[in-house]
């Protein structure tokens, strides 16, 4: 019997053994169809990032100017997104942008003043402002974890009687009752140049109210707002008129811009801006291409509203200076060089 017990061990280890050595070599096979280098594989940014900026307390009403190493700017005019006070996080204010972002600048005071350029490279961001020249840049979180909701925004503009101190808006979506802002009055608006007070609300609010003297004075519910663009002239008895057409706007026609640049210069485009405001007339440096005629000079159509061009060649590498021109005129520029050139209308 003990014979029998021992040659059925004897024959369970060997299978045992077997069976192991089969494991070891069987061999762990991953499929591959195609060998990829590193380079090779695009690094995916998101579309959207945010940037956080800890401003001192004499920069009012931040902003955000934005823009890629290819020169495609987050925003149309200088000085770009205005920030958004972060309701959790006192000091700190934040803004959206899009991944394709690159680098970044802090400004405020309507971008009389600003940092230096810094890098972010389509990541999250964290910039805390000193001074303009004493700057910190963190990729971690500095204001906890959670992210603020992200939304698309529209802008209102109201126009005050005059009693109607440091005014405020109040924000929020009709049908479910969430607000925009966590606390009343609300969020402050910025007076522009124009006398139109301003501010940012997120495009699911479609109903607003506007108030004064610390919430003293206000309109009543101005419901069924449009997630567009949207001007208000507010009396003093708090009655108001409800437009989507800037009253301030003047209807220019496109002018003329003809240029003739040194030989050297390849490519020539134009630049141009409405100053002080920076309205830019077109998307990306450098600008659009000017056209060659058969008299040797350049020429493209550009907006009437225009007062400020630059004459730039070989992708933007060689340029003039800023010229400052006579809106709704065209013009005529003889470039030299960088530094020379003649203006003239005809």
């Amino acid at each position: 019997m003990k014979k029998i017990l021992t040659l059925v061990l004897i024959a369970l280890l060997s299978l045992s053994f077997i069976f192991a050595e089969a494991q070891e070599e069987k061999p762990s096979v991953v499929e591959k169809s195609e060998e990829t280098s590193l380079s090779e594989i695009q690094v995916q940014r998101p579309e959207k990032i945010v940037v956080y900026a800890q401003v001192p307390e004499d920069w009012t009403f931040p902003c955000l100017w934005a823009w890629s190493k290819d020169g495609q700017n987050a925003f149309e005019n200088w000085p770009g997104n205005q920030m958004i006070k972060d309701d959790n996080n006192p000091g700190w204010y934040y803004t959206y942008v899009p991944g394709f972002v690159d680098s970044v600048i802090v400004n405020a005071n309507d971008g009389s003043i600003q940092t230096s350029d810094y890098a972010i490279e389509g990541k999250n961001a964290w910039i805390t402002i000193s001074n303009p020249e004493t700057v910190s840049v963190s990729f971690d979180s500095l204001t906890g974890s959670t992210l603020p909701e992200y939304s698309e925004m529209y802008s209102v503009f109201a126009q005050l009687d005059p009693t109607w101190e440091n005014p405020s808006i109040w924000a929020w979506e009709n049908e479910t009752g969430k607000n925009a802002f966590k606390t009343r009055p609300g969020r402050e608006m910025k007076q522009n140049a124009d006398g139109f007070y301003s501010m940012d609300i997120p495009v699911w609010c479609d109903s607003i109210i506007i108030n004064a003297n610390e919430g003293l004075v206000q309109t009543s519910d101005i419901k069924d707002i449009d997630p567009s663009s949207v001007w208000l002239i507010v009396a003093q008895d708090a009655t108001f008129e409800v437009s989507y057409v800037d009253p301030n706007a003047v209807i220019v026609p496109d002018i003329k811009v003809y240029a003739k640049v040194p030989s050297t210069w390849d490519s020539p485009c134009i630049w141009a801006w409405s100053h002080p405001d920076g309205t830019n007339a077109f998307v990306n440096w450098p600008g659009q291409a000017l056209e060659k005629t058969e008299d040797n000079w350049y020429v493209s159509d550009a907006p009437g509203w225009i007062n400020s061009v630059i004459i730039n060649g070989n992708e933007g590498s060689v340029q003039t200076s800023d010229i400052r021109i006579d809106s709704g005129k065209d013009i005529y520029i003889t470039v030299n060089g960088p530094d020379s050139f003649e203006l003239s209308y005809k």
